[in-house]
């Protein structure tokens, strides 16, 4: 606990650094792009602005994933990082496509730009936006919403050294059009990182499998603990993007009821070496369910007319549902 603390105050500290460098450039490129009737570093202000909202929504997530988990809130808040990863990409995605129609329409009617002013601005923020980006390098990634944030900075500096280019040919061509170029350029980079973000976040907000973990490795490797004759009602989720969970239902052979204890460790064990999962619920039975699938299917609680239809025929079971003596274990 003492280390996930210490790893809590390492990014938010990091994360404080990053935002007081990105308020700066931000208020640079923006009053620069205006001064100097550059697109592109206007584009690239917006950038930034997201990497500043990026950044401050994603210091309050690890605020609240710092809460404890309740009686409403059995899982704690940790999935707020997911929901600062999925608001931050489709933010981004947004504004990518203004800044693309706007870079079309200066493509359209070419307008002069004070190009040495803007490459001068732009270098500045290249140069914040590196010292941001390393900051946060360290714990980007096993992190997703570091990683977002990183994403968004990161992008931002490859926005600016295209900047500094076009700065740089513009100034010596007066090829004024590369404006246009560059922020459809821009544009472009903000659109593949924000899709990574949002396909990421939405996998996890949608209970799907870990990227990386095959269900029936992690089966296989279940069933070679000792005293392990099944697995069945396997289900594996993510709870954020460094807390991964896992339930399911293990044959045991009745012989082993004094055992339950070591193989529940054995299997725990195995889980976190080679998968990283460190939340399991592991039910132990000593009969094979009637029905046993190798994933849990789920079921709609009742309705009422269902419920109605249960009361008249009170001699029907749960389908899927398993015999003889079994064991919880949550960890």
């Amino acid at each position: 606990m003492h280390a996930d603390a210490h790893l809590d105050q390492s990014i938010t500290g990091r994360f404080k650094y990053a935002i007081v460098l990105t308020s700066l450039t931000l208020v640079a490129e923006l009053v620069g792009g205006i001064w100097t009737n550059s697109l592109a570093l206007i584009s690239d202000a917006a950038h930034v602005f997201l990497d500043l909202f990026a950044l401050l929504l994603s210091l309050g997530a690890i605020k609240l994933a710092s809460y404890p988990a309740s009686d409403t809130r059995t899982f704690g808040w940790h999935r707020t990082e997911v929901f600062a990863s999925f608001i931050n990409g489709s933010t981004v995605f947004i504004i990518a496509g203004i800044i693309c129609y706007e870079a079309f329409d200066r493509f359209m009617r070419p307008e002069a730009v004070k190009s040495l002013e803007m490459l001068i601005i732009a270098a500045v923020g290249l140069i914040a936006n590196l010292l941001s980006a390393s900051a946060l390098h360290s714990h980007s990634h096993d992190d997703l919403n570091v990683h977002s944030a990183f994403l968004h900075v990161i992008g931002d500096a490859a926005a600016s050294v295209g900047v500094i280019v076009g700065g740089i040919v513009m100034y010596f061509t007066n090829w004024y059009l590369l404006d246009a170029i560059i922020s459809m350029g821009i544009g472009f980079i903000i659109f593949w990182g924000s899709w990574r973000v949002m396909r990421e976040s939405v996998h996890i907000l949608l209970e799907g499998v870990p990227r990386g973990i095959d269900v029936k490795q992690v089966a296989f490797a279940i069933g070679e603990v000792e005293g392990v004759e099944e697995v069945h009602h396997l289900n594996i989720w993510t709870i954020c993007s460094h807390i991964i969970a896992l339930s399911a239902h293990v044959v045991v052979p009745e012989t082993s009821l004094g055992e339950h204890g070591r193989i529940i460790e054995k299997i725990e064990e195995k889980l976190f070496q080679h998968f990283h999962i460190s939340h399991t619920t592991l039910q132990l039975e000593n009969t094979r369910c009637a029905e046993a699938q190798s994933m849990k299917q789920f079921r709609h609680r009742p309705r009422a007319s269902a419920v109605a239809h249960a009361h008249a025929h009170p001699h029907q079971h749960p389908h899927g549902s398993c015999s003889g003596h079994h064991h919880d274990h949550t960890h």
